[in-house]
C-alpha cells in the first residue's frame, strides 16, 4: 500500500519530478605499452570520473555511507519521514538550517538533477527520489550514488576518489579508509583532506561511531579502525605526452574510459630531456622549440611523441603541436624524388647529374647549401650530400604532377594544392607538411616501400587515416636506404663525424627550409624511425642553424636512446640486388678500359650499360662565374693587384684550359683568377673536349 501511495504522488505531481539531468561521461585514462599511466583526461564535467559496478566497491564503504548519511536507507521509499520531522524541529528550534534530512536517494536525485536549495527545490528532490525508488532496486540506487558523488579535488565517484587519496581501487579500501571517504560526503570542501586533514579525521571517527552504534561493525573492528594510521597519497594526476594524448583522445569513440597505447613513457621522458639539453646548446642562435616522434616500423605504433620543448611554456607557444604543425621540410623530401625516379627507371644510383648553375622553367634558379657547383656528380653523392640542383633536375624528368601524386601515396595529405602551385620547388620542400607525415614516409622506406597508417592505440581500430599498401617496390626502397646510410657518401658535405654518424646502421637525412625557419632530421633502422623538427613557433628564422647542426644532434641522441631500448639489426639485402663496379667518369658499369672505378648497388633487372672505352662527358662544359654581357669596373681606390675576377666552370673532368682573348691563363684547374683589365674581352674554357666561351667588358 505504501508503494502505491508514493507512485500516485509522482503521477499526480509529475512536474515535481522535473529538472535537467546531468549526463556523465567517464574521464579517459590513458596508459603506455607497459600499463604505466600516461594521462587522465577529465570528464565532460571536468572531474576525474571512473565508473564502477557495485561489486567493485568495498562493503565497508557502503556500510559507512549508510550509517552516516541514511541509516534507514533499506526501509524508506526515498524520503525518511522521521528524519524530515526531526530536521524541521531542529531547524525551527535553532532558527537556522542545521539538518537537511536528505536520504541517499534524495542525494542521488540532487546529483542527477541539481536544484536550488529552496523549499520548492527540496520538494522536487523528494518527488524524484520517490520515482527513483520505484524505478530501481536499492542496490542499483547505491551503485549510481557511489558513482555520481563528488568528493572534492576534481574527484567524482568512489573509484577515482580511492585512487586519488589512497592509491587503491574502491574494492580494496580498508574499514578506516572507507569511513574516511564516507565522511567527505557531507561536505567535500569543509572536510577537504588536503587542507583540513584533522577535520576529515574527526569526521571519520564520527562515521565509525555511527557504524558501531547501528550494528555495522563490532567493538574490535571499531577500535582497530580508529587506531589505523591513514596516509594520504594525494597523487598528482599523470600528465605525460600531452600533445599525443590530445590527438589520441580526438580519435577515440565517445565515452571511452581506458586506452592502452604503444607509447613508451620512460622513452618519452628521456627524449624530452634530450631536447632540453640540445636546445640549451643553440639558445643563442634564436632556437626555442623542437618536436620529436618515434615510430615502431612493424606496426606504425607511436613509441614517443614530443610536440614541443615544454607544453606549459606559454612564452614560446608550448601548447602548439610541432609534430602536426605545417612546416617546410626542405631537403627532407629529396629521397622520395630519387626513389620515384629509380622506380620509373629514369636513373641509377650511379647516374651522373649535372650540378651546375641552371635556370628552370619560370626562372627558378636553385642554389646549393654551400653556394658551390660540383659538376658531374653521381646520384648517390647528390642525395647523400643533399645538393639542390641535381634534385631539381631529376624532378624535372618526372614532372611536378607525378611527384605530387607519389607524395600523396606516401601520406603527405597536407600538400593539398595543385602541382602548378608548387612547381619543381616541390623537390626542395617548398610545400608545408607535418613532421608526422614526414616521419611515416621515412618509415615506409624502412619497411621496404610499404605504407602503414600511424597507430595511436593498441586497439587496431584507433589509427590515423590511410590503409596499408605498397607504394615502392622493395628493391627501390633499399637503393635509397643504401644511399642514406652511407656515411662515406655524405662526408664531402657533412664530414665523417657528423651528427648523422652513429655506431650502428641508420639511414638518415636532414632538411633546412628557406631562411633557416625550420630544421628537420630523419633517421631509421629496420626496427624504428625517428623524426625531429627544430625551429620557432612564431616562424622567426634561426641564426644559420641548419638541419645538421640544429635537428641533427637531437636525432643523434634520440637514436642512441631508442637503439638501447629497442635494438635494431642491420638492414638486410633483398633478393635481386647486385653490387658491382662502375666507371667514375660515366656512371656506367666498369669496362676493361676504365681506370677509376667504385662499387655501386643496382636492381639487377635495371642496370646501366658497360663502358666501351669511348667516354662521353656526362655534363656540358660551362662557365659559371661570368655570363655573356657582364660588365665589371676597375676601382681606382684599390690596389690593382687586389682586383681579380674569379673564373669557375663545370665539366666532366678536373683539367681545364682557360683563355682570355685567346691568351692561355696559367694553371689547369676548373677554378682560377684573372686580373681585371679595361676593355672588351672574350673568355673561353676547354675541358673534356668541349669548349664554352662568352664575352664581357671591364670599365675603368
Amino acid at each position: 500500500m505504501k508503494y502505491l501511495r508514493w507512485g500516485l504522488f509522482c503521477l499526480l505531481l509529475p512536474c515535481l519530478c522535473g529538472g535537467e539531468e546531468v549526463l556523465l561521461t567517464p574521464s579517459l585514462q590513458i596508459y603506455d605499452r607497459a600499463g604505466a599511466p600516461v594521462r587522465g583526461i577529465l570528464s565532460g564535467r571536468q572531474t576525474d570520473y571512473q565508473p564502477v559496478t557495485l561489486d567493485q566497491i568495498s562493503p565497508f564503504l557502503m556500510g559507512a555511507a549508510v550509517a552516516a548519511e541514511d541509516k534507514r536507507f533499506y526501509t524508506h521509499n526515498g524520503v525518511d519521514v522521521a528524519a524530515v520531522l526531526r530536521a524541521v524541529w531542529q531547524n525551527t528550534a535553532g532558527q537556522e538550517v542545521v539538518s537537511g534530512a536528505s536520504t541517499i536517494t534524495q542525494q542521488l536525485a540532487r546529483a542527477i538533477s541539481p536544484r536550488p536549495k529552496t523549499l520548492w527545490g527540496k520538494t522536487q528532490e523528494a518527488a524524484q527520489a520517490a520515482r527513483l525508488e520505484q524505478q530501481y532496486t536499492k542496490e542499483e540506487i547505491l551503485e549510481q550514488y557511489f558513482n555520481r558523488l563528488e568528493f572534492g579535488n576534481l574527484t567524482q565517484g568512489v573509484q577515482a576518489t580511492s585512487k586519488f587519496y589512497f592509491a587503491v581501487d574502491a574494492d580494496q579500501l580498508s574499514l578506516s579508509q572507507a569511513a574516511f571517504l564516507a565522511g567527505l560526503i557531507k561536505s567535500p570542501t569543509y572536510y577537504n583532506p588536503l587542507t583540513h586533514f584533522d577535520r576529515a579525521l574527526k569526521r571519520r571517527n564520527y562515521v565509525l561511531t555511527q557504524m558501531r552504534e547501528n550494528g555495522f561493525i563490532d567493538e574490535e573492528m571499531f577500535t582497530r579502525a580508529r587506531q589505523e594510521t591513514l596516509v594520504l597519497h594525494a597523487q598528482k594526476r599523470p600528465f605525460y605526452a600531452p600533445h599525443f594524448t590530445q590527438l589520441l583522445a580526438a580519435q577515440l569513440p565517445t565515452h571511452t574510459a581506458r586506452a592502452h597505447t604503444p607509447l613508451d613513457r620512460s622513452l618519452q621522458q628521456e627524449i624530452e630531456q634530450i631536447i632540453q639539453n640540445n636546445l640549451s646548446r643553440v639558445a643563442d642562435s634564436n632556437v626555442t622549440n623542437a618536436a620529436v616522434i618515434v615510430l615502431d616500423n612493424a606496426t606504425g605504433g607511436v613509441l614517443a611523441y614530443v610536440g614541443s620543448a615544454n607544453f606549459k611554456d606559454k612564452a614560446h607557444s608550448g601548447e602548439i603541436d610541432g609534430v602536426r604543425a605545417l612546416r617546410q621540410p626542405g631537403s627532407a623530401l629529396k629521397p622520395f624524388v630519387y626513389g620515384l625516379a629509380l622506380a620509373r627507371q629514369k636513373i641509377y644510383p650511379s647516374t651522373l647529374v649535372d650540378d651546375s648553375d641552371t635556370f628552370f622553367e619560370g626562372g627558378f634558379r636553385p642554389h646549393n647549401y654551400d653556394e658551390n657547383f660540383h659538376g658531374a656528380v653521381p646520384v648517390r653523392t647528390a642525395l647523400a650530400c643533399s645538393y639542390n640542383i641535381p634534385a631539381v633536375k631529376v624532378a624535372e624528368q618526372l614532372g611536378a604532377a607525378e611527384l605530387l601524386t607519389f607524395l600523396h601515396q606516401l601520406g603527405f595529405h597536407s600538400l593539398h594544392k595543385e602541382a602548378d602551385f608548387y612547381g619543381l620547388g616541390l623537390s626542395l620542400g617548398n610545400g608545408e607538411v607535418q613532421l608526422l607525415e614526414l616521419t611515416n614516409a621515412y618509415a615506409t622506406l624502412a619497411r621496404g616501400g610499404i605504407f602503414k597508417p600511424v597507430q595511436l592505440s593498441l586497439s587496431p581500430d584507433v589509427k590515423m587515416p590511410g590503409k596499408t599498401t605498397r607504394v615502392l617496390d622493395e628493391k627501390t626502397a633499399y637503393l635509397i636506404t643504401d644511399i642514406l646510410k652511407d656515411n662515406q657518401a655524405r662526408a664531402p658535405a657533412f664530414g665523417l663525424n657528423s651528427a648523422l654518424a652513429v655506431p650502428f646502421e641508420m639511414a638518415a637525412k636532414t632538411g633546412t627550409s628557406k631562411d633557416y625557419k625550420d630544421n628537420f632530421a630523419l633517421g631509421y633502422t629496420p626496427r624504428w624511425t625517428v623524426g625531429v623538427w627544430v625551429g620557432n613557433f612564431d616562424a622567426s628564422p634561426m641564426q644559420k642553424v641548419s638541419g645538421i647542426t640544429g635537428a641533427g644532434p637531437i636525432l643523434h641522441d634520440t637514436a642512441l636512446a631508442v637503439q638501447e631500448k629497442y635494438p635494431s639489426p642491420d638492414f638486410s639485402t633483398p633478393d635481386g640486388i647486385r653490387r658491382t663496379m662502375v666507371c667514375n667518369e660515366t656512371g656506367r658499369l666498369a669496362g676493361p678500359t676504365c681506370t677509376h672505378t667504385h662499387e655501386e648497388v643496382f636492381d639487377e633487372k635495371w642496370m646501366p650499360k658497360t663502358c666501351t672505352g669511348q667516354h662521353t662527358p656526362a655534363v656540358r662544359t660551362q662557365i659559371t662565374s661570368v655570363q655573356t654581357g657582364d660588365i665589371f669596373m676597375v676601382d681606382p681606390s684599390l690596389p690593382h693587384a687586389a682586383q681579380q675576377l674569379k673564373l669557375t666552370a663545370v665539366c666532366a673532368q678536373t683539367v681545364c684550359r682557360w683563355t682570355v682573348d685567346k691568351k692561355v691563363l696559367p694553371g689547369t684547374s676548373c677554378e682560377t683568377w684573372w686580373p681585371l683589365a679595361a676593355g672588351k674581352h672574350t673568355l673561353a674554357v676547354t675541358c673534356g673536349g668541349q669548349t664554352d666561351s662568352l664575352s664581357f667588358e671591364v670599365l675603368k
